[in-house]
């Protein structure tokens, strides 16, 4: 049994139940086999046929475990926690073995310490060369089922609908649970868990977004609970569904004064507001590029971190708050969207011929690249121009008149005796007659 039972805590460990949160793991709630089959919303009839010693058995998961291996002697994987389903399939293989072959197959099954084993469309009678479906297909399960103390269930609808209805119910009674000091809001079908110290101003924002036509969740007690695959629900303690604590007014019932659309039973929180005084020595977000999480039970929620100071508007700052989640959640970022905007603004002034090399490392490199060329032929000097002597000086280039005579037009050209090419530099001076 070392192994059957080993199998069962690997498989328990790697089911769906949420991480661990900040302060520690929430306590795993149970409920016992009588308090499922008497539980009016699980919709479904079962009906005990052997095994009422064990009752008391706690279910402690949320999902069922319809193992047909176990059935052949592999126990490994088997969660005794969970609740166990043979249907048709398993039902007709046992019908096929022999009696020896069944009992020793269901004393290892029933033997783990199962908390219930739940056999499906049991309502049609058994037929000896039919397909093993039936009320009791075989004698030795209700036997087993006895010896062991472990519940034996029937279940007259078929699998399908008994692990869907199973679902549901745990899913909602096996919900990690955990209370907190809150209030919580419906702004726009956004949840909004407004947290802080306490006479910081939470039940007057509640307050005041009630009056503006949005709807209370609950006050100074949230119950929250966890939901695959990944969401937290926020619900009222059952005492103060529907009150308001305000103070210098009291107790006030937010359904009596504004109607029934003025509150909401329970609602996923979205967003998670931390209220701090305002102090002037702290740095607060001002540009909304960084992203805050906040931990409940193991899934993370964002939150916003908002300073309160007299003059503010708390209530226009919490409704934009649930619209810009909602666009966010629509995939419009406006703080990114502004930065990229600018970034791209910052690219298009930039010259197109300009290098992103400055101008000094640029001249480095090609001072390098210039020492770095292999040595070639000296080149021969150019020809002179035509009509002047081979030990004529060359013409000075226009590029080095002096000051004083750039930017002059250029001096008229005589029609014969000088190349088209030459510099009117070179001209010779006319000589004063006299």
């Amino acid at each position: 049994m070392s192994g059957p039972r080993s199998g069962g805590q690997e498989g328990e460990g790697g089911g769906r139940m949420p991480p661990s949160t900040r302060g520690g793991r929430a306590d795993r709630p149970a409920i016992a086999v009588r308090s499922l089959m008497a539980d009016e919303g699980l919709g479904i009839d079962l009906t005990l046929i052997a095994g009422a010693a064990g009752l008391d058995r706690p279910i402690m998961n949320t999902r069922i475990q319809k193992s047909g291996l176990a059935l052949v002697g592999h126990f490994h994987g088997i969660v005794p926690t969970r609740v166990q389903i043979l249907g048709q399939t398993e039902l007709s293989f046992l019908h096929k073995l022999s009696r020896e072959d069944r009992l020793l197959s269901l004393r290892g099954f029933f033997e783990l310490g199962l908390c219930c084993v739940i056999l499906t469309q049991g309502d049609q009678p058994f037929e000896a060369n039919g397909s093993g479906i039936g009320f009791v297909p075989v004698p030795e399960l209700a036997q087993c089922a006895e010896e062991s103390g472990t519940p034996l269930v029937v279940s007259a609808v078929r699998s399908s609908a008994t692990i869907t209805a199973l679902h549901a119910l745990l899913d909602d009674r096996l919900a990690p649970r955990l209370r907190l000091h809150g209030v919580l809001v419906d702004v726009f079908g956004v949840g909004l868990l407004l947290m802080g110290s306490s006479a910081i101003g939470k039940s007057e924002c509640a307050l005041d977004l009630v009056m503006r036509g949005h709807r209370l969740v609950a006050d100074d007690a949230v119950e929250c609970d966890y939901r695959p695959p990944g969401m937290v629900f926020g619900a009222p303690a059952e005492l103060l569904r529907y009150h308001l604590e305000v103070r210098g007014l009291g107790i006030l019932n937010v359904k009596d004064l504004f109607g029934v659309t003025s509150i909401r039973e329970r609602k996923r929180i979205d967003v998670v507001v931390k209220l701090v005084e305002w102090s002037r020595d702290t740095e607060y977000d001002r540009l909304g590029l960084d992203e805050r999480y906040h931990t409940i039970l193991g899934v993370k929620i964002r939150e916003l971190v908002i300073p309160v100071r007299p003059g503010r508007d708390m209530a226009s700052i919490l409704e934009v708050a649930a619209r810009n989640e909602l666009l966010k959640n629509a995939g419009f970022h406006a703080a990114r969207e502004f930065f990229g905007n600018v970034e791209g603004e910052l690219l298009r002034e930039r010259s197109p011929e300009e290098s992103s090399i400055p101008p000094a490392a640029r001249l480095a490199e090609e001072g390098a690249s210039r020492s770095a060329a292999p040595p070639g032929p000296p080149r021969p000097p150019p020809p002179p121009p035509p009509g002047r002597g081979v030990d004529a000086p060359n013409p000075p280039s226009s590029a080095f008149r002096p000051p004083a005579d750039r930017g002059r037009p250029p001096l008229d050209r005589p029609s014969s005796g000088f190349s088209p090419t030459e510099s009117s530099v070179s001209l010779p001076r006319p000589r004063r007659r006299g």
